[in-house]
């Protein structure tokens, strides 16, 4: 685990003005994207999140993350006050190692492999890791066609920054079904859910 640094709390901004009413209220849009794979939800709030992470991403991790939780922070994020903003408003613990974290911060730059994370095993499968990646947009115009549980025929997804290298990773890590991770990507405002179960093509 990485040890609580000391920062000055007052370089911490706001987070959920209302903890219970606010967190519930994203934690419902993210489950409607796990739903509805593709289906871009807002997720607006009204917080002060640290520079370079957007608002969509910190609420999310807001809303699930608590002191039971780890999260691995990628180095896009490591040495910022993320971390610091994430552990203060949720209490949940940090870690160095992707492998065994909860959660996963991360932008599609540093991104690391998917099957090298957490993907639970075959009796809890769901103890798998979540991976928050953060992208410059997202939108249904082409993109992606994404098929399986949740979707009616197929839909399509539009991701700004990611190529058929992911994808690639993205395959390799369903091989291991019904272990894997569960992906939610979010905008500067939006957010939208891959689930394990996603079927993608280009």
């Amino acid at each position: 685990m990485t040890a609580p640094r000391l920062v000055d709390l007052s370089s911490i901004g706001r987070g959920f003005p209302d903890l219970a009413l606010d967190s519930q209220s994203v934690f419902r849009q993210v489950l409607s994207a796990i739903s509805k794979p593709g289906e871009i939800h807002a997720a607006k709030a009204d917080i002060e999140s640290p520079e370079g992470l957007h608002p969509a991403a910190a609420a999310v991790l807001l809303a699930l993350l608590d002191q039971d939780t780890r999260l691995w922070l990628s180095p896009a994020f490591a040495g910022s006050v993320a971390g610091p903003y994430l552990r203060f408003h949720t209490g949940c613990m940090l870690t160095d190692d992707p492998t065994t974290a909860d959660f996963v911060l991360t932008t599609p730059g540093d991104m690391p492999r998917l099957a090298d994370l957490s993907l639970g095993s075959e009796e809890y499968p769901e103890r798998s890791a979540t991976l928050v990646l953060q992208v410059d947009a997202l939108s249904n115009d082409g993109g992606w066609r994404l098929s399986g549980p949740g979707i009616d025929g197929q839909a399509t997804l539009n991701v700004t920054g990611l190529d058929d290298t992911f994808l690639a990773g993205w395959r390799e890590s369903q091989l291991h079904f019904p272990r894997g991770v569960d992906l939610i990507f979010t905008g500067i405002d939006r957010l939208a859910a891959m689930p394990r179960t996603t079927r993608v093509e280009a």
